[in-house]
């Protein structure tokens, strides 16, 4: 079955549209929009309505583009723009009259679970018993735990994202050493009550992990992380994406990003690999499967 999903996120507006096959899925196409919402959020509380309309028009793009790739299912997922600040309800309201697909507030547990299941199901080879997946966007990270027989069985959530990080703790650009310390210590403190069962294996999933791949390579070890993330600290984001090829706005987050994986990996006592899947695929293996049902 085709299906076409519309992420709306923190920093972005992801398309996937995917072939989706006995827990397969294979994409057909994949685009995406800078939107900047949990920017906006995180210095106003909320969403004006130039951001709303503009945020709309942008997904009503990607909609039309999933119909005409012969989606025969498609939906909008929020994530954190949908849960945090005072303008959820008029966001949500614009992107289902302007897309005119269904809209799902995915809660923090939904997020984590979807990229649980996209995760494994990129994933190739034999996959050990038990895997962890840590999801970290630009308005939270989740940590999950699961097995690939019965899914996630254990999710934890933060409100703690790259980008929401970015704007309430590391005002400065560059940051600097002591701002870093002070945030990971922040961050070890959200998580130092956080106790999951110890993976066998653990994938990195999300904006982050991607752009952190593109300088340190697929597999996250923490303290090279740190030591990556100090030696940063005093270089400006424009710097920091120009020299690894980034997003002007992922160098600005990529820091914060980068503790948050670091943080996670610790909390999981494992380094982590980046995933081939995520909260997309997760979502498009969920909508294949309402489809079905609703056929059978």
């Amino acid at each position: 079955m085709r299906v076409g999903i519309v992420d709306v996120g923190s920093n972005t507006a992801r398309l996937l549209v995917a072939d989706v096959s006995a827990g397969d899925v294979v994409t057909v196409e994949a685009r995406k929009t800078h939107l900047g919402l949990g920017a906006e959020i995180a210095d106003t509380g909320g969403l004006s309505e130039e951001t709303i309309a503009a945020a709309a028009a942008a997904c009503r793009k990607q909609a039309k583009r999933a119909l005409a790739l012969g989606a025969v299912r498609a939906e909008v997922v929020v994530t954190a723009p949908g849960r945090q600040g005072r303008s959820s309800a008029a966001l949500v309201a614009a992107l289902r009259e302007r897309t005119g697909l269904p809209v799902t507030i995915l809660s923090a547990d939904d997020e984590g679970r979807l990229a649980f299941d996209g995760a494994v199901a990129r994933a190739t080879g034999d996959l050990p018993e038990v895997i962890g997946v840590v999801d970290v966007g630009g308005g939270s990270t989740e940590i999950v735990v699961g097995t690939p027989r019965i899914g996630p069985a254990w999710v934890f959530s933060a409100d703690l994202g790259s980008l929401r990080l970015t704007r309430l703790s590391l005002p400065d650009d560059p940051p600097g050493r002591r701002a870093i310390a002070q945030v990971r210590a922040a961050v070890r403190e959200q998580l130092a009550d956080v106790r999951p069962v110890r993976p066998d294996v653990a994938f990195a999933v999300g904006g982050s992990a991607r752009a952190l791949a593109r300088i340190v390579g697929k597999r996250f070890d923490p303290d090279e992380i740190d030591r990556l993330v100090d030696r940063l600290a005093r270089r400006r984001s424009t710097k920091i994406a120009r020299a690894y090829g980034l997003e002007q706005t992922r160098g600005r987050t990529i820091l914060a990003g980068a503790v948050l994986l670091a943080e996670s990996a610790r909390t999981l006592d494992r380094p982590l690999s980046l995933a081939a899947g995520g909260l997309r695929e997760g979502a498009a293996l969920a909508l294949a499967a309402e489809g079905a049902a609703v056929a059978a």
